[in-house]
């Protein structure tokens, strides 16, 4: 039979020094504890979202019904509402540190990352930084310095990041498996569209999303009938034509790096041959409306 480990208790807890009512996203507290053997809280429910890291030792958490067996690495949430108890192992009771947090932004970032009532366990093995975000946390709200909960709001989004990547473990390399074809090419479509003012190239944005290049241009082309080069393109020339339309303050020149172009005349050349005149001809036929 095995002997309890004995480990001398404790408890410790910090506030968020600067509450709000109006945060979208808001860490309300933090601390951590080494529970005695048998620890029980529970059967409760809480009315914020609390979060649990183990550190060492071990115990069981109930939620929805189910029971689950965990120790060190692992985490659990607790969401609003949901009645949970969770028990510390007799021979072996957990060290876990604990974040409670709230706001409009809680639920869908916390569905985004696929951690719920129904999947309320992470598993981060040795993943020691873990601890380190719950401690940054714990440090900033001790030190009371300005903007604590901020910055506590920051690790609470790196810590769900650790979460997201141990909950959807990379994609196999085999593309055909890493999603659809059309989920690749809304992929490659949200990339072009929000990075089309920078100097991005076919290369860089396959690269980025780790696709083969020819490979991504197929599915591309297949599923919005122009090649990323032409999109590209065109999307430039359009966002050109918006601002040579509204912001008559600013130069051809300036209208053409601020869509990407690195050299004016290229871009009026391409203007031209999409639209038929250049961008001077058409700012003036838009002011003579």
């Amino acid at each position: 039979m095995t002997s309890p480990i004995k480990r001398t208790e404790s408890y410790y807890v910090v506030s968020n020094p600067q509450p709000s009512e109006q945060e979208n996203l808001a860490v309300l507290f933090t601390g951590s504890s080494q529970t005695k053997p048998g620890h029980k809280p529970g059967p409760k429910v809480v009315d914020y979202y609390l979060l649990h890291y183990i550190q060492s030792g071990c115990g069981t958490y109930t939620c929805q019904g189910h029971t689950y067996q965990l120790g060190q690495g692992d985490s659990f949430l607790i969401e609003p509402g949901k009645l949970i108890s969770y028990v510390a192992d007799e021979a072996e009771p957990w060290h876990y540190r604990w974040l409670a947090f709230e706001g409009s932004q809680a639920a869908p970032l916390l569905e985004s990352i696929g951690l719920s009532s129904q999947q309320p366990v992470v598993h981060t093995g040795g993943k020691r930084h873990i601890a380190v975000i719950y401690h940054q946390v714990q440090a900033a709200f001790q030190a009371r310095v300005a903007h604590a909960g901020l910055k506590a709001v920051g690790y609470l989004h790196l810590l769900l990041a650790e979460y997201a990547q141990a909950l959807q473990p990379k994609q196999q390399s085999d593309l055909h498996l890493t999603g659809s074809g059309e989920q690749i090419a809304q992929q490659a479509l949200h990339y072009l569209s929000s990075q089309y003012a920078e100097p991005i190239t076919i290369e860089l944005m396959a690269e980025t999303l780790g696709y083969n290049r020819a490979y991504l241009s197929t599915l591309f082309k297949k599923h919005t009938g122009l090649t990323p080069v032409t999109f590209l393109l065109r999307l430039r020339i359009d966002k050109a034509r918006l601002l040579l339309r509204e912001r008559k303050e600013l130069t051809v020149e300036q209208i053409a790096s601020s869509v990407g172009f690195q050299d004016p005349l290229y871009f009026s050349k391409q203007f031209k041959r999409l639209y038929g005149m250049s961008p001077t001809d058409y700012r003036d036929a838009m002011n003579r409306l």
